[in-house]
């Protein structure tokens, strides 16, 4: 049992997210989808990584997440998962995997957890969805809920841009966010949306609220490993800061590779055998 499940007290799990919460410690979550990069990732104290959906996009390179399917994400997931000893892993339930279905939600998401060894999963979606969450955390399945910008629905919404700006969806999403948390989230992830309202939801709840693009009035920031390291040098939203430029040092790095193996520079006679 000691391998399967960890007595590492510094494995960070649900709980720990609440303390932190309750002590007022700053939630840091980054996105992962392969072994070599969760291993850093992993390695820097990270709390949360996350295989998020959006591996359909920088992993697959389709245009929304929409694509993406359970086996993708179960994939992504497994190779996570064997690299973080500390960090809590979520993975995303992609699109049409619980939407249509309640049991089939249910099956979805005990075989990603089975298959993948992470430790929960994150479902976007509010009291529409709010049957399927009941029924996988009744399965014994931690889930993180999504809230404000939902990247599945976004043929139901025609663009990437704020939400919740308007009184009526405001009021919506602190009613979802509610609603979440009774039934059952361990914590809840705010995307795109004004930053005094994502202020007042975390608030409001006793369940930590991580968000991206939602100021810093909540008890966590989410971005998406990719984009925070500039290895995407065509995305550059508001809410983003680049820690990094791979996008620079890669191109020049392999440039020389090309320029060292055309010129016969590469390899030399200290590298071969």
């Amino acid at each position: 049992m000691a391998n399967y499940i960890s007595d590492d007290k510094k494995k960070v799990t649900t709980h720990h997210l609440l303390e932190m919460k309750k002590q007022g410690e700053k939630i840091s979550m980054l996105t992962s989808y392969d072994y070599t990069t969760a291993t850093i990732v992993d390695q820097t104290g990270m709390d949360v990584i996350l295989v998020g959906d959006s591996a359909s996009n920088v992993m697959a390179g389709n245009a929304t997440t929409l694509p993406i399917t359970v086996d993708e994400m179960i994939v992504y997931g497994r190779a996570v998962a064997r690299a973080a000893k500390r960090a809590l892993v979520v993975i995303d339930m992609p699109f049409g995997s619980y939407q249509a279905d309640p049991y089939d939600g249910v099956q979805a998401a005990v075989r990603m957890i089975k298959e993948t060894g992470a430790d929960a999963l994150k479902l976007e979606g509010g009291e529409e969805f709010a049957d399927v969450i009941r029924r996988i955390i009744n399965a014994g399945i931690p889930v993180m809920g999504h809230l404000g910008l939902m990247p599945q629905s976004i043929h139901k919404y025609g663009t990437y841009g704020v939400r919740a700006k308007d009184d009526s969806e405001a009021e919506k999403l602190v009613r979802d966010a509610h609603l979440l948390e009774e039934a059952g989230c361990f914590a809840l992830v705010l995307e795109k949306i004004p930053a005094a309202l994502a202020a007042r939801v975390a608030g409001e709840l006793s369940i930590p609220v991580i968000g991206i693009g939602a100021g810093n009035g909540v008890d966590g920031q989410v971005l998406v490993v990719t984009d925070m390291l500039g290895m995407n040098d065509g995305f550059s939203p508001k809410f983003l800061r680049r820690y990094a430029d791979l996008h620079s040092v890669m191109t020049e790095a392999i440039s020389r590779y090309v320029h060292d193996v055309k010129t016969k520079d590469f390899p030399n006679e200290k590298e071969q055998y």
